[in-house]
């Protein structure tokens, strides 16, 4: 194999640049959907079945019909470009595996958190968890069949979100509404990094 000439990132010809985005959220707010829903491969899944044990430690208020749960991660993969690839990474919802976000974490560009108005609350730990890792998120709302739709607004100030994190409305099962999400996060996160490379350039008073 020939690699006289290389790119500009020091990359051999051929060998794309990849990009790693996490999709987080509360129990059943649509993680896995949307990853299957816009992989262009049949996407890896870690789930389980749900077990009458279990019952006492996932609460099933407002998802009662859901049967499994993810125990590890679920994994898709999208080709922009024959040089530019996104992994998703679907990040298990229950407390009791929230030791692996670390390492799932690592090195993301950025992540959605995915959020069931039925179980607001839920995605708040994913909220806090990339606040805290300085890692750009955007929320989207999960739009479930024969479930009251919300309004952007209240929704936003019920998350209480630091800075200008975009909350968007989405349907997970829809393979353009997952791209769309990406979209948004992608601009959102080009938009944060700009912004810290003026805020380097700035004079010190």
């Amino acid at each position: 194999m020939d690699y006289d000439e290389s790119d500009p990132a020091g990359l051999p010809p051929g060998i794309p640049i990849t990009i790693k985005i996490l999709v987080a959220g509360g129990f059943g707010a649509g993680k896995t959907t949307l990853v299957s829903s816009i992989s262009e491969i049949r996407p890896l899944r870690t789930e389980e079945m749900l077990s009458e044990r279990g019952e006492f430690i996932d609460s099933l208020e407002g998802v009662e019909r859901k049967a499994t749960t993810t125990v590890a991660m679920d994994f898709g993969r999208i080709t922009i470009r024959s040089d530019l690839v996104i992994y998703l990474f679907g990040t298990p919802g229950q407390r009791r595996f929230w030791f692996m976000w670390d390492d799932l974490a690592f090195g993301a560009l950025g992540a959605i958190v995915m959020a069931d108005a039925r179980r607001l609350a839920d995605c708040f730990p994913s909220v806090d968890y990339f606040e805290r890792q300085d890692i750009p998120f955007v929320v989207a709302v999960n739009c479930f069949d024969g479930v009251q739709h919300y309004p952007i607004g209240p929704v936003t100030k019920a998350l209480n979100l630091a800075g200008n994190v975009p909350v968007v409305l989405c349907d997970a099962r829809r393979r353009e509404s997952a791209r769309d999400v990406l979209v948004t996060l992608t601009e959102h996160a080009l938009r944060l990094a700009a912004e810290g490379r003026a805020d380097q350039t700035l004079p010190v008073a």
